[in-house]
């Protein structure tokens, strides 16, 4: 039994991609609807800049077909201006402010820290104690919502679900074991990032899944990836895939992951400057399926 396997793209409105990926004369409000039938997943980026409305939340799960996964990019806030720093109340805002309105299609939430913030443990395992794990334990926190947000709220939390949880780090302080032994507590995944060797590379597995982002592999956020590049990736999403850890991963901590019979990948192209994303998408998923994909 092998675990599923979600490629797709980081956001989905591009100018340069209209006309290009999506057909001219598309209309701007049907790009999601097009994006989403061609690829089973997409981060939303939206909600990292600032809090989006539940009304949006609900009309992207529209747009999409059945099957679809949403990854939600965490808001900004809590990881950048606060620096997890009395993050209680703004934590309650993001999970009020419409996510539950993704239903089923709620995949991981997506955590990025920028280069400036540092490991610092205490720090952490409190931001870490504070990650839903399911969708239950989030309404929750969602109820301690700040007065703010009086009534652009949606807490209809549904059936109880599974929530996961990803972090994207940027700083070397992170290189540290003490950091891997914490994820691995929480069941939160570290981000394997592709950052054309600007940012740490780390593959320690340290959930039930794996995340990986991909930003291009000779220039950030523009490169496409050759075909000798597609097919590393794909070998190394088979692994994760079946429970394995690749024989020649990156890793931080001499500490196997977890014994595994299988993970859920997500993996998600962030190279969107030369519309090189949804096309890269596309042939890593025939690469990983074993089978040849042209692009177009």
């Amino acid at each position: 039994m092998s675990g599923s396997v979600y490629i797709g793209i980081s956001g989905w409105r591009y100018v340069p991609w209209r006309g290009v990926f999506y057909p001219p004369g598309l209309a701007q409000h049907r790009e999601l609807e097009y994006a989403a039938r061609q690829l089973p997943t997409i981060e939303i980026n939206g909600s990292f800049y600032s809090l989006q409305r539940p009304s949006s939340y609900a009309a992207w799960y529209a747009a999409t077909p059945p099957g679809f996964v949403f990854a939600v990019k965490g808001n900004r806030f809590l990881t950048h201006m606060l620096k997890l720093r009395d993050i209680e109340g703004p934590l309650a805002n993001v999970l009020a402010s419409g996510v539950f309105e993704l239903r089923e299609k709620l995949g991981p939430f997506l955590w990025q820290f920028p280069q400036m913030v540092k490991f610092e443990p205490e720090r952490f395992e409190h931001f870490l104690s504070l990650l839903p794990q399911d969708t239950d334990a989030a309404l929750e926190c969602a109820l301690q919502y700040q007065p703010r947000m009086e009534g652009k709220v949606s807490l209809d939390a549904g059936p109880r679900r599974p929530m996961r949880h990803a972090v994207e780090i940027r700083h070397d302080s992170f290189m540290d074991p003490a950091f891997i032994r914490l994820l691995r507590r929480y069941n939160v995944a570290l981000v394997v990032a592709d950052t054309a060797g600007r940012w740490p590379l780390c593959e320690d597995v340290t959930a039930d899944f794996v995340y990986v982002r991909l930003h291009g592999d000779q220039e950030l956020y523009a490169s496409g990836y050759g075909d000798e590049a597609i097919a590393a990736w794909a070998e190394r999403i088979r692994a994760w895939r079946d429970g394995r850890q690749p024989r020649d991963a990156r890793v931080i901590s001499t500490e196997a992951p977890p014994d595994r019979t299988a993970r859920d990948v997500y993996c998600y192209f962030d190279n969107d400057i030369k519309v090189h994303a949804p096309y890269d998408a596309q042939r890593l998923i025939a690469a990983v399926n074993g089978v040849g994909a042209d692009r177009g």
